[in-house]
């Protein structure tokens, strides 16, 4: 089975409609959502995709009480989690989802999943450790690397590749990379948090 991983799409409704739509492409039947929607519409938008969707919180939702009633509204394809981690079992493979890369490799290396996914800091990436796939596809909003991107995880191979969406639009521009490089505030580069 072919399953489409996504994540970090904070509110950019364009660029998610293109992934949902390249996804059909595709020919996924089921989509992992790793979390940061930002706000309740965007949940709207993957509860009206034809492809069930499972998602997990990530740590930019919104309003979460608007996102599950949503969720749980008649005719919707939306499914959502209780934490910002699962675990999951499809087609035999056992499967870690996360939205913190800290959990991720963790989890990988414990030796209790086939796959693990996750997302926050937006970076697209594919590795095996041990015999675990780990994968973060990217991020579906283009905000921070100006790429939005996400996977095709196959259940029968155990393997993904990571899709870039054409026609993408981003706020990362040249003009708002310059801003910040002069601005007097600086943001610290913390080591617990990688965003």
């Amino acid at each position: 089975m072919k399953i489409a991983i996504i994540s970090d799409i904070h509110d950019n409704f364009h660029n998610l409609v293109l992934a949902l739509q390249e996804i059909e492409k595709e020919k996924a039947e089921r989509i992992l959502f790793l979390g940061d929607y930002i706000n309740n519409g965007i949940a709207k938008v993957l509860a009206a995709s034809n492809i069930p969707i499972f998602a997990i919180w990530g740590n930019n939702d919104g309003d979460k009480v608007a996102i599950t009633k949503t969720a749980l509204a008649e005719g919707s394809n939306l499914s959502v989690g209780f934490e910002n981690y699962d675990n999951i079992e499809i087609d035999g493979r056992k499967i870690f989802l996360t939205h913190y890369p800290m959990i991720a490799k963790s989890m990988a290396k414990s030796g209790d999943y086939e796959a693990v996914f996750y997302g926050h800091n937006h970076i697209k990436n594919k590795e095996q450790i041990g015999d675990c796939l780990v994968v973060n596809p990217g991020e579906i909003s283009a905000h921070k690397t100006g790429e939005a991107t996400f996977a095709i995880y196959d259940t029968k191979t155990n393997d993904a590749k990571i899709i870039s969406i054409e026609n993408a639009i981003s706020t990362k521009t040249k003009e708002s990379d310059e801003y910040l490089e002069k601005a007097h505030f600086k943001f610290s580069k913390s080591k617990g948090h990688q965003y």
